[in-house]
C-alpha cells in the first residue's frame, strides 16, 4: 500500500505582510514563509494550503476577515485568472513601491551590492496610463479552452470548447478566452471578438496545442501611440481557401493598416525565423517617441 497522503491544512486569520516575486502576497505561520494567491498585504485571512515544501509553503485565501485599505477594486472580468495584471487589485502608488522594494531586496540579497548604494535608487517612473498601456499582444486560438469554477458551478454543458485568448498559467495547453482585455487599446477586442466569431461560424479548426493539429494558432495584434494598426494571422497549415476568405473579412476593419500572415508549422509559435507575407497595406506601421520615427516591422 502506498503512503496516505497528507491532508493540507487550513490557517486561521493570517496577516498577509508583503508581496513577493510574481505578484503573489507573502504571510508567516509558525515561522514558515508561504506565498499566498488572492491577497495582498493588510488583509486577514484564512489560508488554504495547497503546496508544502521544506522551507515554505504556498496556499490560497479562501476566506477574509478583513480587507487591507491598499485594495483596488478590480476591473477587469479575467482577473485572478488570466496570467496579467496580477496586481490589479492593489492600488497604483503601492504596485509601484512593492516593485521597487523587490528590486532593492534582490540587488541586495543575490547581487550582494551595499544597502547605502541601493538607498540612493531613483524612485520608479510612474505610468500615465493603468489601462490600455500595450502596444504588442499575442493571443492563442485552442480547441481546449479553460473553463473557470463559476462556469463548471453553473452545470451547463458547453458544446463549444474553442478560445481565443491568454494561457492559464502553469498550464501550456490550456487558454482563457478572453471577451474583453484592457491591456491594449481598440480595435484591439473589436478585432479578436470578431475574428473569433467568424472562425467559430465558419467551422475553422482552432489549434490543439497537444497533439499540434488544426488551422488557426496565433492573432498578432500591434499598435502605436501614431494610431496605426498591424494585424498578423498564424496558420498551422495552409489552407488556401479558407485563408484568403479570413483574410478578405480582417480587410473589412478599417483602422488595420498592415494585415499580415505566416504559416507556422513548428512546435514553438516564434515566428522569427518565418517568411510573413504582406496581404494587404503596408508591410510597417510607424511610431514616434518625441521627435524620432520609427518604422515597426511584423519581426520588430
Amino acid at each position: 500500500m502506498g503512503r496516505k497522503r497528507e491532508k493540507y491544512p487550513i490557517y486561521e486569520k493570517v496577516n498577509i505582510l508583503d508581496i513577493g516575486a510574481e505578484g503573489k502576497a507573502i504571510a508567516r505561520h509558525n515561522d514558515m514563509v508561504i506565498f499566498v494567491t488572492n491577497a495582498i498585504p493588510g488583509d486577514v485571512v484564512d489560508l488554504q494550503v495547497t503546496k508544502k515544501r521544506r522551507t515554505y509553503q504556498e496556499a490560497k485565501a479562501i476566506h477574509y476577515h478583513q480587507l487591507s485599505s491598499r485594495r483596488e477594486e478590480v476591473f477587469c472580468d479575467h482577473f485572478g485568472t488570466c496570467g496579467g495584471c496580477k496586481w490589479q487589485n492593489l492600488q497604483y502608488p503601492d504596485q509601484l513601491f512593492y516593485k521597487q522594494k523587490q528590486v532593492v531586496d534582490q540587488l541586495q540579497r543575490i547581487g550582494g551590492i551595499d544597502p547605502k548604494v541601493l538607498a540612493k535608487i531613483s524612485p520608479i517612473i510612474p505610468s500615465g496610463q493603468i489601462r490600455y498601456y500595450r502596444n504588442k499582444l499575442e493571443f492563442t486560438f485552442s480547441n481546449k479552452r479553460w473553463f473557470t469554477k463559476d462556469e463548471i458551478d453553473q452545470d451547463i454543458i458547453f458544446g463549444d470548447h474553442n478560445a481565443l485568448g491568454f494561457h492559464i498559467p502553469g498550464m501550456f495547453d490550456k487558454i482563457l478566452d478572453i471577451n474583453e482585455c484592457y491591456l491594449q487599446d481598440e480595435p484591439s477586442n473589436s478585432i479578436r471578438l470578431a475574428l473569433r466569431d467568424y472562425a467559430i461560424k465558419n467551422d475553422l479548426a482552432f489549434f490543439d496545442l497537444r497533439s499540434q493539429d488544426g488551422f488557426l494558432r496565433n492573432l498578432i495584434i500591434r499598435t502605436t501611440s501614431t494610431g496605426e494598426v498591424m494585424v498578423i494571422i498564424s496558420f498551422f497549415v495552409d489552407e488556401e481557401e479558407k485563408r484568403i476568405a479570413l483574410m478578405n473579412f480582417l480587410e473589412k476593419f478599417n483602422r488595420i493598416d498592415s494585415l499580415m500572415y505566416v504559416i507556422n508549422g513548428k512546435p514553438n509559435d516564434t515566428i522569427s525565423d518565418l517568411p510573413v507575407v504582406c496581404y494587404s497595406g503596408k508591410d510597417h506601421i510607424i511610431e514616434k517617441i518625441g521627435d524620432l520615427q520609427f518604422k515597426i516591422g511584423p519581426k520588430s
